[in-house]
């Protein structure tokens, strides 16, 4: 059933959206008699059955981004197109990560427009050329998909800006969502074109693209897809307020490795799983990882890299060292503070340039020798707010000119126009410090490219007229909410939001001794030298690879529509049920014996009626009348409910409590299990367990003969863990000398004697199964206690389980 967020996924893509006529089959009951299971039949759509890879002629690397990593140029007057490839970008970069023998193949658009006529002639060339495969979106396509929905939705959202105002047109819009989907989809088609078999990687690049591991999944069950996040995740208080948060979510969990800037992001992503869908995670040898409908979702915390080669070639160029020459010249006696940024309402430039008014106010002697040279980048999307920003900035700069300058100095230099790449770098070597003071980016490489361009190079050095072996310095004010704050322990980290920290940093910054800057700087370069692009492209790649070691291990399951698509993976051993040879081997049998769980099988798990229906009862009522058949239900709900609830079924046999009692049909009397008569633990226990359901909004405590369960499905999800946590070792301390047990299930606490009532059952299915054995020789024992209703896991004295975290369960 498509989700009710959702329910237009059909018509949103005018038939793009992929094929939703191959049928979809859930998961059948099982027997456990082998002779009824067919061989392995599942549904992939390669039509490969396999269970080990395929053969492949070669292996690639597949990276998709939002845009191409060229430089596009159109000549006005012939209209021709030509290409080059940006080395400045990261996705070049981070070619020298992989194996020299890896191919690397590029998916994503052009940022210029090309005519459907030439579509083709330029595809084919990009791809011979530059191992390119673009992807052209139509005009409006793009308007919605790229600066509708990403820049309008997803980018606010991400850095904490909610749509609050109803007159400027940022609630939700669901066209723009469905140009979402339309976009990746189209993405997803031209990745498929160039995939040569499941071992090929896929590298899926930033909020752009994080419906693209579904269509792929959907494609190839056993793809191998990473996924990484350049921007922030925001916390669940943040991502809930999106109304397709968990059709984003899902699809990023249709990934095999997730990657995040640093573990605040990680954090949040795992506290959204965990509250918008019951997952789950743990931490295994230092990776953590999501389990997913029997796949585990590999989680990936590693900062980006800069191309420290590359950097180090431009400060060697002729032209930059002329340029630090006449920086250093220029600003000759005064230090110079640096800052540079894209123009957007996120970069805190504004609040910068309000810290250094607020130092040189505070500090006299420092107006003539401080100078900012803030350079701003052009802005990436257009909208009021950024026009607003512009404004803000170079009214406050003029003013602190004004206040604070001179005919020959002036505190603040604006640099709003774009400059060479090399006259960027120059910069970099020339300024004594460097400050970072964004309210929320997502990783920021400006501090790293700063320290590598701050330890020079011979040329520099003599220029300078120093020698080479001489110290090299660096100090640097970086904001709280940045990225790369946390692998920048020796920097100034202040709250961009406070004027006065800001401002005491900077001052800091203009005091520190050579030594320490010298300790700071080596601190810094050391890792920056070390974790560059290469590196984190490498950890990343190697983290895929053991993400997806087990593909082949499993066997796939697919199942739900649209953006509700999810593979189930099953053990090797896993065999669905014939239909067919199951109605031929029940017609044959004399004597069936037949187990039935009850919730969330005979019953849906989400049904707030938990009593059995009219239709239930009168097909239960049939089988028992069959004299070929012994039916029992399996439950561990009480016996009390149970006998109410299947009283016109006379012949019906009952398990109540996980077989702690058990009654073979309405007329028998209940047979007990001993060690459930002894229930003076629960004195002990009960008093325990109510402090904990009063402290716990949610929690209740279900009162049983032969057990005491706490439930907190309906608490706070984290809180709940933390809670039952604590419960269990309360609880464990205090009743260590009893003869019971205390476990933890899923979302429950529930203490029960130590004598297993299901082995208990078990001797007395034995003895009734060895009568029909002395009677007949053909017997069929059919366990019914798998579950067909799509939740996918059985009960379990009667708690609720995630829909999101499969168990199949065997009374």
């Amino acid at each position: 059933m498509v989700s009710m967020s959702y329910a237009n996924l059909l018509d949103m893509s005018s038939g793009d959206v992929f094929d939703f006529q191959q049928p979809f089959r859930s998961l059948p009951r099982v027997v456990t008699s082998p002779s009824i299971i067919s061989d392995p039949d599942w549904e992939t759509s390669n039509g490969d059955d396999s269970v080990g890879p395929a053969s492949s002629c070669h292996v690639r690397k597949i990276l998709v981004s939002n845009f191409l990593p060229l430089n596009c140029t159109k000549d006005e007057a012939t209209g021709r197109l030509s290409f080059s490839m940006d080395d400045n970008q990261l996705l070049v970069q981070l070619k020298d990560g992989f194996p020299t023998e890896s191919e690397v193949v590029y998916v994503g658009s052009l940022k210029v427009e090309v005519d459907p006529g030439e579509q083709d002639q330029v595809s084919q060339k990009l791809f011979r050329e530059y191992k390119c495969i673009p992807t052209f979106l139509q005009a409006d396509l793009q308007q919605q998909f790229y600066h509708g929905f990403c820049k309008q939705q997803l980018w606010p959202l991400f850095h904490y800006m909610l749509p609050i105002c109803l007159d400027k047109g940022e609630l939700f819009d669901r066209s723009l969502f469905q140009a979402y989907v339309r976009a990746n989809k189209i993405f997803a088609d031209k990745v498929m074109e160039v995939i040569n078999s499941d071992d090929d990687c896929v590298w899926v690049h930033d909020y752009h693209l994080m419906l693209l591991p579904t269509f792929l999944r959907k494609k190839l069950h056993r793809i191998k897809v990473g996924f990484f996040l350049h921007s922030p995740f925001p916390s669940s208080e943040i991502y809930r307020t999106l109304p397709v948060r968990d059709e984003i979510l899902k699809s990023l969990l249709n990934a095999d490795l997730i990657g995040f800037q640093t573990f605040d992001y990680a954090r949040h992503f795992l506290s959204c799983c965990s509250r918008l869908l019951g997952l789950n995670y743990e931490s295994k040898r230092g990776h953590i990882g999501i389990e997913y409908f029997g796949r585990t979702v590999s989680l990936k915390i590693l900062a980006v890299g800069v191309h420290v080669g590359r950097l180090e070639s431009v400060l060697r160029l002729p032209a930059t060292l002329s340029k630090v020459q006449e920086i250093e010249c220029r600003y000759k006696g005064k230090m110079v503070m640096l800052g540079v940024d894209d123009m957007d309402i996120f970069k805190g430039i504004s609040l910068k340039l309000l810290g250094l008014e607020l130092l040189l106010a505070r500090t006299p002697k420092l107006r003539g020798k401080v100078v900012l040279v803030q350079i701003v980048n052009p802005a990436r999307s257009t909208g009021k707010d950024v026009e607003e920003a512009i404004n803000e900035a170079v009214t406050v700069a003029e003013r602190i000119n004004i206040k604070y300058g001179s005919a020959d100095y002036k505190p603040v230099v604006l640099i709003d126009y774009p400059i060479p790449s090399y006259e960027k770098i120059a910069y970099y070597a020339a300024s004594d410090c460097c400050i970072v003071n964004a309210v929320r980016d997502g990783m920021n490489l400006i501090p790293y490219e700063y320290i590598v361009c701050r330890q020079g190079n011979e040329e520099i050095d003599n220029l300078r007229g120093v020698d080479k072996s001489s110290s090299h310095t660096s100090t640097l004010i970086v904001s709280e909410f940045v990225g790369c704050s946390p692998s920048l322990s020796g920097a100034f980290r202040v709250n961009p939001w406070s004027i006065e920290d800001v401002a005491d940093a900077l001052h800091k910054a203009t005091d520190l001794t050579q030594s320490e800057k010298k300790l700071r700087h080596d601190k810094h370069y050391r890792y920056v030298s070390t974790h560059d692009v290469a590196y984190w492209a490498h950890s990343f790649s190697q983290d895929l690879d053991r993400a997806c070691k087990d593909h082949y291990s499993r066997r796939c399951w697919t199942t739900g529509f649209g953006l509700n698509f999810r593979v189930i993976a099953l053990s090797p051993g896993f065999r669905k049920l014939s239909l067919e040879h199951f109605a031929s081997s029940y017609k044959r049998t004399n004597r069936r014996l037949i187990f039935m769980d009850y919730d969330g099988t005979l019953v849906p798990q989400s049904s707030v009626n938990k009593a059995p229906s009219a239709e239930l009862i009168s097909i239960l009522k049939s089988l028992c009348n069959d004299p070929k058949n012994s039916v029992f239900i399996v439950s561990g709900r009480d016996r009390t409910s149970l006998s109410k609830w299947f009283a016109p079924c006379e012949k019906l046999g009952i398990a109540a409590e996980h077989g702690y009692f058990i009654r073979w049909n309405k007329e028998a009397e209940w047979e007990a299990n001993s060690s459930a008569q002894d229930s003076e633990w629960k004195h002990i226990a009960e008093p325990i367990m109510e402090v904990y359901k009063e402290t716990t909004d949610g929690s209740f405590i279900e009162p049983k003969e032969s057990a005491l369960v706490w439930h907190y499905q309906d608490a706070d999800q984290d809180f709940g863990s933390c809670q039952a946590k604590e419960l269990v070792s309360h609880l464990e301390r205090v009743l260590a000398n009893e003869a019971v047990m205390v476990k933890r299930g899923h979302q429950i606490v529930e203490v029960k004697p130590q004598v297993c009532a299901i082995q208990f059952f078990s001797l007395q299915v034995i003895s009734i199964f060895y009568h029909y054995m002395l009677v007949e020789t053909c017997n069929t024992l059919i366990n019914a206690s798998f579950v067909n209703t799509g939740r996918y896991q059985g009960d379990c004295c009667g708690q609720s389980h995630s829909d999101a975290n499969p168990q199949w369960k065997r009374t």
